[in-house]
């Protein structure tokens, strides 16, 4: 079984019930999963996990703060995290506010560490994006993603 821990940070809780839908997602596929906030994660949590899924509000085109700490303290461990899965999501204010960027820098992070990221063809392919409120759209791709990481990371993180 797979453990996968997901790690959002929220001010609206817009981003909180994403990452709620993305461990109903992952736990359909019989995952462990553990649902943090940023502010109570230490990066060497990271390495205790098979796959890794971080969700972030946009802020100014990017991911807030509270998740590039742990990013950024992560490189304390570079190396260590190659061959765990990852994913990433985001929620906004607007259309066109930098949401797939804020996707797009976390799972940049994900590759330098060498961690596996699986796109998806169809809806949100770089992660699940939400202007504003998630909806049954939202939510869907949410579950997806978070199912999509718990197969991966069975299959690999053995």
């Amino acid at each position: 079984m797979a453990k996968i821990l997901i790690i959002y940070y929220s001010r609206s809780g817009n981003t909180k019930k994403m990452a709620e839908f993305v461990a109903d997602g992952a736990k359909a596929k019989s995952a462990a999963v553990t649902v943090k906030d940023a502010v109570n994660v230490q990066p060497r949590e990271l390495l205790d996990y098979d796959g890794i899924i971080i969700g972030s509000p946009t802020y100014y085109g990017t991911m807030a703060w509270e998740i590039k700490k742990i990013l950024d303290g992560s490189v304390d461990f570079h190396g260590d995290l190659e061959g765990k899965v990852g994913g990433a999501f985001t929620s906004a204010a607007n259309i066109g506010g930098g949401n797939e960027t804020t996707v797009m820098d976390i799972l940049h992070a994900m590759l330098i560490h060498g961690m596996i990221i699986q796109g998806a063809f169809q809806g949100d392919h770089y992660g699940p994006v939400s202007i504003g409120e998630p909806n049954s759209r939202v939510e869907g791709q949410c579950k997806a993603l978070g199912q999509r990481v718990a197969v991966l990371a069975d299959k690999f993180c053995k």
